[in-house]
């Protein structure tokens, strides 16, 4: 069977990751935090989502619903 290279990377990585936290989900939680705090502004922030027109669960068309203009 054929074994993605990236994937068993990340595999290898997550098995270490745990191993040194002796599988302790809590602790590696925390240091993951410690490590995203030390990277400050190196760390892309998320993009805010653009609010929506219309209200959830309304029947209203959206525009990505809506048929391309002749």
């Amino acid at each position: 069977m054929w074994e993605d290279p990236i994937v068993a990377e990340v595999h290898r990585t997550r098995e270490k990751l745990a191993a040194q936290f002796n599988y302790d989900i809590k602790a590696i939680f925390a240091d993951l935090m410690k490590r995203q705090v030390s990277l400050g502004a190196r760390l892309v922030a998320p993009k805010k989502r653009a609010e929506q027109t219309v209200e959830s669960g309304s029947d209203e068309a959206t525009s990505t619903d809506a048929a391309p203009a002749a």
